[in-house]
């Protein structure tokens, strides 16, 4: 039997208790990993922690992650756990959708701090751990609409954008350390959040996608696994759109 891709690392997701997040934390435990979901509904990280096993391979911890404190937490309770990490999958976000016009700035700074500030926290914090043993890997999720920008998320358009200027960025500081650092930039995708949109504007962006079908979140968390582990290890600072072609 050939080894598990990740087998013996250990994996800190935020943003993990379900939907993408929970899909990488499920492909990850499956390829021999150790994870630790991060998660601002700290019950639903315990539950699903549970769900992929339990303590011997699955921890869920609360984790606010604009607060670097609490990533600080996060990567201890990995560290007492399992061991230092050697993944970090910077996936938590929100949505706060709205026009230009009527988006409040608590609204902006809420997107913006959660996703952009989020996911520097999670970098910095990860590779700080990772720069001393001279190995690692940071998956960090941006959006297509950090690419193209989409009506009603100037919030969201924006922290996705910066999300893989940052990723270049660190990846440009990280790479002599030995630590990669590389974003997904997904499309559509089925998710509890997506089915809630109204069936046109659901059929009018399917229209859109060459492949005429939706992305499943497995299909992200299988560009996640190659992100993270010596598939990809000549690759750092790059940028992989999972998108069914929409918008080459």
């Amino acid at each position: 039997m050939p080894q598990a891709l990740l087998e013996g690392r250990t994996a800190v997701l935020t943003g993990a208790a379900q939907g993408i997040g929970f899909a990488i934390a499920q492909m990850f435990v499956a390829e021999g990993a150790r994870v630790v979901l991060g998660d601002l509904n700290g019950e639903s990280a315990v539950e699903a922690a549970e769900t992929l096993g339990g303590r011997d391979v699955a921890v869920g911890v609360r984790c606010d992650v604009t607060k670097a404190s609490e990533v600080d937490q996060l990567l201890t309770a990995a560290a007492e756990a399992f061991s230092p990490v050697d993944v970090m999958v910077n996936n938590a976000g929100i949505l706060r959708d709205s026009t230009m016009r009527t988006m409040t700035e608590e609204q902006f700074d809420m997107v913006i701090d959660v996703h952009l500030k989020g996911t520097w926290n999670g970098t910095r914090k990860a590779a700080a751990v990772m720069r001393e043993r001279k190995r690692g890997a940071i998956v960090n999720l941006s959006s297509i609409s950090g690419k193209v920008g989409n009506p009603g998320q100037t919030n969201y358009s924006a922290a996705k954008a910066g999300i893989v200027g940052l990723t270049k960025a660190a990846a440009k500081e990280m790479a002599h350390h030995g630590v990669r650092v590389n974003a997904i930039q997904p499309g559509l995708v089925r998710t509890a959040m997506t089915e809630a949109l109204p069936q046109h504007l659901w059929d009018e962006k399917v229209a859109a996608i060459p492949m005429r079908r939706v992305g499943e979140v497995s299909e992200i968390a299988s560009v996640a696994l190659f992100l993270a582990s010596d598939m990809s290890s000549f690759m750092t600072g790059t940028v992989l759109e999972a998108t069914g072609g929409r918008y080459m």
